[in-house]
């Protein structure tokens, strides 16, 4: 398989993620990968957790990348284009990645002032751990060879989807912010495991291989999470008093209507329209 440098230009959280995932699943080595953040005290503590160059300069990581991903915040993206453009950055017309919420792909394609390669993506922090979900869209001029080479950076990291643009912000709502609600589950299950008298330890455990097992289920049953319930509900049995005390607390609604809020800050998210 072609192997492409990748500039991670952005080494925050998920950036950070990004490179420790390809690194450790293979699918870049260190000396395919240059990373960039906006300190240089910083780009040292990077350099030496992630054992990639990290510095400070955008337009020199980008300049000889085959890949830019854009990891920077999304009332900023729109400048670091501009910049990368101006430099002379893309003049090698790389594919650019780009994770930014709330910022399109039109956005981005305005603020280079020329023609550009945009692939929008919505990874999730799991890619940590190769247990991610990225969703990949294409802007106006890039196409299945495009959406190819992104596919390939996020495959190793877990799960790959392509949908189109306008489902993204979406997508943020569920699956970019949706850990952050199972830690919350998680770590409420583990506090009812501490309230019945297990140790704190051993009912995290419990809690996290829960959700874990249960969403393996999900994804390789391919049953919908309703019946694979009902499988586990069996008549006057503990599982239905709990569910329904569950049911009265709201939490369907609560749940569904996080999603909803997170997706709408998605959409407010990104530069002020000119």
């Amino acid at each position: 398989m072609e192997r492409n440098t990748i500039a991670i230009l952005g080494t925050g959280t998920m950036g950070r993620a990004l490179a420790l995932g390809l690194l450790r699943s293979g699918e870049a080595q260190p000396d395919e990968l240059v990373g960039t953040t906006r300190h240089a005290e910083r780009a040292q503590l990077a350099s030496e957790e992630l054992g990639i160059p990290v510095h400070i300069d955008n337009p020199k990581a980008a300049r000889e990348a085959d890949i830019v991903l854009l990891c920077v915040k999304p009332h900023t993206v729109c400048k670091v284009v501009t910049e990368l453009a101006r430099e002379g950055a893309l003049d090698h017309d790389p594919v650019l990645v780009s994770i930014a919420a709330g910022v399109s792909s039109r956005r981005l394609e305005k603020a280079a002032g020329r023609r550009v390669r945009v692939v929008r993506a919505m990874p999730n922090t799991p890619c940590l751990v190769s247990a991610g979900m990225t969703v990949l869209c294409a802007g106006k001029h890039a196409g299945e060879e495009e959406l190819e080479s992104a596919e390939r950076v996020f495959r190793s990291l877990g799960r790959v989807l392509r949908l189109d643009e306008e489902h993204i912000d979406a997508v943020t709502g569920l699956s970019a912010s949706g850990p952050a609600f199972v830690y919350v589950i998680i770590e409420s299950l583990a506090e009812g495991g501490v309230m019945m008298g297990l140790p704190r330890k051993v009912a995290t455990e419990l809690a996290a291989q829960a959700v874990a097992g249960a969403a393996q289920m999900v994804l390789e049953t391919d049953r919908h999470p309703a019946e694979l319930k009902d499988q586990v509900t069996t008549p006057a049995g503990c599982t239905i008093s709990a569910l329904l005390s569950l049911e009265d607390g709201r939490l369907r609604s609560v749940l569904a209507r996080g999603v909803q809020a997170a997706a709408q800050s998605a959409r407010d998210l990104g530069p002020p329209a000119d």
